[in-house]
């Protein structure tokens, strides 16, 4: 997990104040892919992977160091790891256990 913070900072590129959602509800709608107001681990999965398929030039499943950007952390990733700590994250997040985030659970960070 310690590896999944760094590379999403990567993946993210440049934060803007701009370039996010200021309400919470809007912020729940880029991950809620079925408008059901809630976000299904799949969802989550799904979202925050766009951005190791975008860098993933080979379209191998992995992420080479020359796939990533310059800097000291460039030890390659596999997309099944990445998305294994997604998904632990996504638990932990999951405060109330019911399988699902609400937009409160997205919004507060991962326990």
């Amino acid at each position: 997990m310690r590896h999944l913070l760094p590379l999403l900072a990567l993946l993210c590129g440049p934060v803007h104040a701009n370039d996010y959602p200021t309400a919470v509800s809007a912020y729940l709608a880029l991950f809620d892919r079925d408008g059901d107001g809630r976000i299904a681990p799949q969802e989550y999965v799904d979202y925050l992977s766009a951005g190791f398929h975008a860098m993933d030039a080979n379209d191998d499943g992995v992420l080479e160091a020359d796939e990533l950007p310059p800097g000291s952390r460039r030890v390659p990733r596999s997309l099944a790891a990445f998305q294994a700590d997604l998904r632990a994250q996504f638990r932990r997040s999951d405060r109330n256990h019911d399988g699902f985030l609400s937009a409160r659970e997205l919004a507060q960070p991962p326990g």
